[in-house]
């Protein structure tokens, strides 16, 4: 099946006879294309042009025809609140609904926010722009961002992301050449969509609005292997003849295999938002420290007809994004209500308009439940569920410090983010973990703070093994079951330092793939590196060798990969296959509890933590 052909374009001013007049000839000479997709504002500037554009809405009976499947967002403009009105009162548009609203013919609304699926394409929207007035139409709200931030949480590949503004920042680590000439980053911008396409992480990003035409350089995201593509596009008949419609026709992402959706163009920069991320997150602990401005913006929903609440927020505000996912990364920091019942309802079929709002506008064309369901039943699954979710980590991980298997007499050095201890079952003396004290399935997503403590740790234990005429080589095997993160660090002769990459080469070699080679001056480069290779839809290898050389392999959802690769690698490098498996090598608790002392005592010095 052929991937499917999109066009998009910037602004449409209500010209609807020279747009169109355009996408049939496109569709001519290089179609068929199956939708278009317009950002920016969709409604004339002027009454003047309304005739021309009501020839199409009133579409029929000989009227102006729109020629194929076209969606907008830009829902400002002349005659805009009385056509949308119109179409939000169609019982047919009621509820949740977003894969667009009927407005007529091949025209539909794309309204909100939301993600839908197009011919296997996997599309978000931002409708509207950033506005404090209130106004119903033309401006997004903070539920409809709550609501995407929600979203990005959800496992897969987002394809396209279509927002009428600019995202703040965008050219930032791009190629001052091909900035369009005159332009200003404040004017028709919106940090809003910086973080949210931060967060959402799409293949291609599509804005209006500025008026100019461009096509900044692939980015790559943090926590993710795939690049993202910005798009700025101009009006339709601007006066500079500037490009207003551009064609895609891309393969979904949920068809690509992890080596195709991974794959880099040799102009890739770094992300533009990283730099905006991390001004936005030193503004938001100030702003947190009074009242918590920013917190009320991530989640704005009125519980105050529920019956219980659970979670340490305080007031009526339920938290979306722990409803929507069942997590929230603010923790027990969050200042809005994790309530599991709700939660519950939800998972049982309840409407999340009905749950939050106490109404839905739908009615009964909705098909999700409008009644509560019995609070026994719903007591007995959450209580299942908290045992579950609490239980398992504190009396099953190995890594948790607070639970009662932890193996504390190997702990080394404990610091703010992470410990050291021995491993059970070493390959050899003064093998190490380094280990987050966070409950993390790995260390690749965790807080650049924490990610300095963890460098601080590596370059101790580099130095200490130097020391002693070893190198240290340290891997982290990501599995998608990951439970507690771990880094192992196990020193290898110098002498034979150098052949690690060559033997690790050929071990990929016999498996059938090859592992993605860097070389960096420091480790924080490498970490920062390795961020943008990770993707959490699938598991991870990466190995860091002398002198800063990293080899990392993103896992194909069938492919068999040992979870012991590192281990059996080295330990046939040194010589002692038998070693390979850490069962061989258990020894008793008083003599792990010597070891750990020893340890302990001969790099007291280099301890990042004394």
């Amino acid at each position: 099946m052929s991937p499917p052909r999109i066009l998009l374009c910037g602004d449409v001013l209500g010209r609807l006879n020279q747009l169109f007049k355009r996408v049939q000839s496109v569709n001519k000479s290089a179609g068929p294309f199956d939708a278009l997709f317009c950002v920016g504002q969709f409604f004339p500037d002027s009454a003047e042009q309304l005739e021309e554009f009501t020839d199409y809405i009133e579409g029929g009976g000989g009227r102006s025809q729109i020629p194929l499947p076209t969606y907008f967002i830009g829902d400002y403009g002349v005659a805009a609140p009385k056509v949308l009105s119109t179409a939000s009162r169609n019982s047919a548009n009621l509820g949740f609904k977003m894969d667009g609203f009927k407005i007529c013919d091949n025209l539909f609304w794309l309204r909100g926010s939301g993600k839908f699926s197009f011919h296997g394409l996997s599309v978000v929207y931002l409708s509207g722009r950033q506005s404090s007035n209130g106004h119903h139409f033309g401006t997004y709200s903070q539920d409809d961002v709550d609501a995407l931030r929600a979203l990005a949480e959800e496992p897969g590949v987002v394809d396209l992301f279509l927002t009428n503004e600019w995202p703040s920042g965008v050219t930032n680590r791009a190629s001052a050449s091909d900035i369009p000439a005159g332009f200003l980053d404040t004017t028709g911008s919106d940090s809003s969509v910086s973080e949210l396409v931060a967060e959402i992480k799409p293949r291609y990003h599509f804005a209006g609005t500025k008026g100019v035409f461009y096509a900044r350089e692939p980015y790559s995201n943090v926590d993710a292997v795939h690049v993202t593509r910005f798009f700025g596009l101009a009006m339709v008949g601007n006066k500079d003849k500037q490009k207003f419609i551009h064609a895609i026709s891309p393969t979904p992402a949920s068809t690509m295999s992890a080596a195709e959706i991974s794959m880099k163009p040799p102009n890739t920069t770094l992300s533009p938002y990283t730099l905006v991320v991390d001004k936005t997150a030193l503004e938001e602990v100030t702003k947190r420290s009074t009242a918590s401005v920013s917190d009320s913006q991530y989640w704005r929903y009125d519980v105050s007809h529920k019956r219980h609440k659970s979670g340490s927020g305080e007031g009526n505000k339920l938290c979306f994004k722990f409803i929507y996912s069942g997590s929230c990364p603010r923790g027990e920091k969050c200042n809005f209500q994790h309530d599991m019942d709700a939660r519950e309802q939800y998972l049982g079929g309840v409407c999340l308009d009905f749950l939050i709002k106490g109404k839905c506008e739908r009615g009964p064309d909705c098909n999700f439940k409008h009644n509560l369901q019995n609070e026994g039943e719903s007591h007995s699954r959450r209580r299942r569920g908290s045992e579950n979710d609490n239980g398992n980590r504190s009396k099953e991980c190995w890594f948790c410090l607070s639970s009662p298997n932890v193996e504390s007499h190997l702990i080394i050095s404990v610091g703010e983010f992470y410990y050291c201890a021995l491993p059970k079952g070493p390959l050899v003396q003064d093998h190490v973990l380094v280990i987050p004290i966070e409950h993390a399935p790995c260390t690749l997503s965790l807080t650049q703070q924490s990610n300095s403590e963890l460098v601080k740790f590596q370059n101790s234990l580099k130095l200490y093994y130097k020391n002693r005429g070893k190198e240290a080589v340290l891997f982290e095997w990501i599995s998608k079951r990951s439970s507690h993160a771990n880094i192992q660090v196990v020193p290898v002769p110098s002498t034979k330092a150098a052949a690690v990459q060559d033997i690790c080469n050929l071990a990929a070699e016999k498996l059938g793939f090859k592992f993605v080679v860097m070389k960096f001056n420091n480790s924080s480069d490498g970490r920062e590196w390795l961020k943008t290779q990770f993707d959490r839809n699938f598991s991870f290898f990466y190995v860091e060798l002398t002198e800063g050389t990293i080899l990392s392999h993103l896992v194909e959802e069938n492919e068999n990969f040992p979870a012991q690769f590192g281990r059996e690698v080295l330990a046939g490098l040194l010589n002692m296959p038998e070693r390979a498996d850490w069962r061989n090598c258990a020894l008793g608790k008083d003599e792990e509890t010597k070891m750990a002392e020893e340890f302990k005592k001969q790099f007291e010095e280099m301890d990042p933590n004394q």
